[in-house]
């Protein structure tokens, strides 16, 4: 396989900001000076906005710098931990308009720590960096450093570089040289990890600039995926997230057009993994076997995210969507054939150019039909650098408005009415750490259900603190009320059911609790791309 492995590396001249800091450094001494030296270590802060392949890469820039000597600030004692770490680094989405608002306001809050102490590194990565370039440095002359979505592992050595240099560095790769999981990783979740198994996207969608922030599709080899997964576990991971900007089409890079499939049967064989989960797939590529290897894969989780995007076919056609609504509504119902208690999500756009109160109706339309269990509902905004941005009939701003806010009270009502079916029903759930706000004064916990279904569960009364569920145990608890966003599971407070089941993620949460912030210890990367040496290698599917 070849690559094209051009890259644009700039030096951008010392701005006021840096000179400045240059110049009072010594005047300032200890007023300036960093102010991690009374804990004695340099700090990290990887602040990421967007996508789960975004939370993935964060993991990566984390293990980067903790392999560098840095420590996460979070995980410092509130009395020591400085306002502001060493290095601060932002991992950009460029997905919709308020990204660049979100961006440049945060950079503009760090300029006055910058000036107090020069020494500060700003870094800027992921898709706004990749599509930004060296505008971010002329917007935000403070910022050192700026790297792109292909090149995360230069991360450290641009550091230095700027540091050394005292001038900005901005590299930014035209194409993957090495798949990120080669890279150092530090995971935020002792029991669940993402795995990605392909990068890049080959649609051509007229709204999304990914594709060319993120670059052609390349995949995993299926034995390192599988490889990466069983060393997971026997670090005490339960569940993992294989993650792919078209998650589905995995396979197209080597020729295989059911190597996804195969790949969810080959997770049923290892031992230990309780529960897969992926995403996103794309409608026009879900197929018959992905729908036969989930439903009789048992690890495979019943819960799947299909973007719809628009329920008008006009509308799915400007947008080079590759399908149209009733071949959207046979996927679903195909799924829940075989998988009668699938929940299913997805993502909404209202506000397209040229979209009618016609076409608006459709998505109303397939939105009612579908039944999704929640979507994730945008209003259009214009992207630069996309087709969909220059295009005519650009919906006024109220209209959008109104329709945005007649969709959500649609599938508010959808979502609500699915949640009550579930009253009365075991569920198993992956107690989570934190994912209910209100669970120290409604004495609950909180996880996901098999369906990824968020759960709030009562435990018993008087349960003593030896036998509580740990984060990353599995609990069978009866739905007792079905609220619009959430299950409530208060069947303990009642006699009925209530079951604990300890798990290797569990022991491995309690292994964390007296490590800094938490969190596992960085983990060495995998090895990557390029086309299998046979498929056969890839352990049998089941």
């Amino acid at each position: 396989m070849t690559l094209d492995t051009t890259s644009t590396l700039t030096t951008p001249t010392a701005d006021p900001t840096r000179a400045a800091g240059d110049a009072t450094r010594a005047a300032a001494g200890a007023t300036t000076a960093s102010a991690t030296a009374d804990v004695g270590v340099r700090t990290y802060d990887v602040r990421t906005h967007g996508c789960q392949m975004n939370v993935h890469d964060s993991e990566r820039l984390a293990g980067l710098l903790e392999t560098a000597g840095l420590v996460d600030l979070a995980s410092l004692p509130a009395a020591t931990r400085p306002a502001v770490a060493d290095v601060v680094v932002f991992n950009t989405c460029a997905v919709r308009e308020n990204a660049d608002n979100k961006l440049y306001g945060n950079l503009g809050q760090l300029r006055p720590a910058k000036l107090a102490n020069p020494d500060l590194q700003i870094a800027v990565g992921g898709c706004m960096a990749q599509k930004d370039r060296e505008t971010i440095v002329r917007k935000a002359p403070w910022v050192d450093v700026v790297f792109g979505t292909h090149n995360i592992g230069s991360l450290p050595a641009l550091l230095d570089r700027a540091r050394h240099n005292r001038e900005a560095q901005v590299e930014i790769l035209e194409s993957l040289e090495v798949f990120p999981s080669t890279l150092p990783t530090r995971r935020d979740s002792a029991y669940s990890a993402w795995v990605s198994i392909s990068v890049g996207c080959n649609n051509t969608c007229t709204f999304c600039i990914v594709p060319s922030l993120r670059g052609r599709e390349q995949d995993r080899q299926p034995e390192q995926i599988l490889a990466e997964i069983r060393a997971l576990v026997a670090q005490g991971v339960i569940e993992v997230t294989l993650l792919g900007q078209n998650v589905n089409t995995y396979g197209v890079e080597f020729g295989d057009r059911q190597a996804f499939s195969k790949l969810l049967r080959a997770c049923g064989e290892i031992d230990g993994l309780e529960r897969v989960r992926f995403t996103s797939p794309h409608p026009a590529a879900f197929t018959t076997d992905v729908i036969e290897a989930m439903a009789q894969t048992p690890n495979v989780m019943p819960s799947l995210h299909m973007p719809l995007q628009s329920g008008s076919d006009s509308i799915l056609k400007t947008m080079r969507r590759s399908y149209r609504s009733d071949r959207f509504l046979r996927i679903l119902d195909e799924v829940r054939e075989h998988i009668p208690d699938a929940a299913i999500t997805t993502d909404l756009i209202v506000g397209f150019p040229g979209e009618t109160e016609a076409d608006f109706q459709a998505t109303l339309d397939v939105v009612a039909a579908a039944r999704f269990s929640s979507a994730f509902t945008f209003q259009y905004s214009i992207r630069p650098g996309t087709p969909a941005g220059s295009m005519p009939d650009q919906i006024p701003k109220a209209v959008v408005q109104e329709r945005f806010d007649r969709l959500i009270a649609l599938q508010e009502e959808v979502s609500w009415a699915g949640n009550r079916l579930q009253e009365g029903r075991d569920v198993e759930v992956l107690v989570a750490p934190f994912e209910g706000r209100k669970d120290a004064e409604t004495q609950r916990m909180s996880g996901r259900a098999r369906d990824n279904r968020l759960v709030h569960f009562a435990l018993p009364d008087g349960i003593p603190d030896a036998d509580r569920p740990r984060p990353g145990d599995l609990v069978t608890v009866g739905v007792t009320y079905g609220a619009p966003h959430h299950l409530v599971a208060d069947s303990a407070r009642h006699d009925g059911t209530y079951a604990v089941r300890r798990t290797a993620g569990g022991d491995a949460w309690v292994a964390l609790q007296g490590s800094p912030g938490g969190k596992p210890a960085v983990s060495l990367g995998m090895p990557s791309l390029g086309r299998p040496a046979s498929v056969a290698t890839a352990p049998p599917c089941g």
